[in-house]
């Protein structure tokens, strides 16, 4: 099986860097970033010292239900080129470790697929996650702080 990794949708994203409310209906907040554990969903990549970013409340989910986290994620605060969907690791994904979780095809948690994996083994635990009828995608989130950081689906 294939996997993709995937980034926030470009039209959602343009919309948070020209001012549109996040998913609390706030302004999102303008920062300078220092160049350390400032990823971006959206290029997948880090946001470089001294450029521009944005902090903000995004929900990954299409409605509001139990088991739609909200939470703070990060945005160039000027245009990015959106990631390309690949089975490889986006640069984003630098730490020891993540949380790795399955979904059902009703956007909810699917109970028991989820676990902090090593990040060099996060394709292969997706990939066993996807042999199973009840995960529709898989979310990567900090292992620390449970922020979003990517959707990975089936290729």
């Amino acid at each position: 099986m294939t996997i993709q990794f995937t980034a926030l949708p470009t039209e959602n994203v343009r919309a948070l860097q020209r001012g549109g409310p996040d998913a609390y209906g706030r302004t999102p907040e303008h920062k300078i970033s220092d160049g350390d554990g400032v990823p971006c969903r959206h290029c997948l990549k880090n946001v470089a010292a001294g450029d521009g970013y944005l902090v903000l409340a995004y929900r990954p989910f299409p409605e509001l239900q139990p088991y739609a986290e909200t939470g703070p994620v990060f945005l160039h605060a000027d245009e990015c080129e959106r990631a390309t969907e690949t089975e490889g690791l986006p640069e984003i994904l630098g730490s020891f470790d993540y949380i790795v979780r399955g979904y059902g095809n009703d956007d909810r948690i699917v109970y028991g697929s989820g676990g902090v994996i090593p990040t060099d083994e996060i394709a292969a635990r997706a990939e066993t996650l996807f042999g199973r009828d009840d995960i529709a995608y898989v979310h990567v989130r900090s292992a620390r702080n449970n922020c979003y950081q990517c959707r990975i689906e089936r290729a």
